[in-house]
């Protein structure tokens, strides 16, 4: 018969590390779990959001049009409004960014009566050519940015956000 006795050191070692080992596992798993559950999440709906803003109603004007989506951050999920300015270009849909690329304020069309066929920053008096381009001398250093857009059942959509590609 061989001697496989464990002693009271080795015995407490190996409850020490097995406790250890499990409390260490239960704190690095649900840190696991938040870093890779959005990869592991479906995308549902598609790249572009749907608005409301009938295709044929648009003109050569620039329009406020708002869209909706769902924004997921972790675990919490929440609704987020928005906008673009919106007009056509012979058969071409153009969606313009509200956001001023100064310092990020919500620009208008025809914002002041001097500057009637320009998007205008109130923050800074930041002026925008219809096509986004920023007017020279002006606080923006870039143009709006663009969205992608693409008309399904006579409805106007909402794709990503992408630079300028008309200046």
């Amino acid at each position: 018969m061989s001697n496989n006795r464990v002693s009271r050191r080795q015995f407490l070692n190996y409850t020490l590390t097995g406790v250890g080992g499990f409390m260490a596992a239960g704190m690095l798993m649900p840190m696991v779990r938040f870093a890779i559950d959005p990869v592991l999440q479906k995308a549902e709906g598609g790249d572009f959001i749907p608005t409301d803003k009938k295709v044929a109603e648009l003109t050569e004007v620039p329009v406020r049009v708002d869209f909706s989506f769902e924004q997921v951050d972790g675990w919490y999920t929440s609704d987020v409004t928005s906008f673009v300015w919106v007009y056509k270009e012979g058969d071409k849909l153009i969606a313009l960014s509200p956001v001023c690329k100064h310092l990020g304020c919500t620009v208008s069309w025809a914002g002041t009566p001097d500057h009637k066929d320009q998007f205008f920053c109130p923050c800074h008096a930041g002026r925008y050519k219809k096509n986004g381009e920023n007017i020279k001398g002006t606080p923006p250093l870039g143009p709006l940015d663009e969205f992608e857009t693409r008309e399904k059942d006579g409805l106007l959509q909402i794709g990503k956000t992408r630079p300028n590609t008309l200046v």
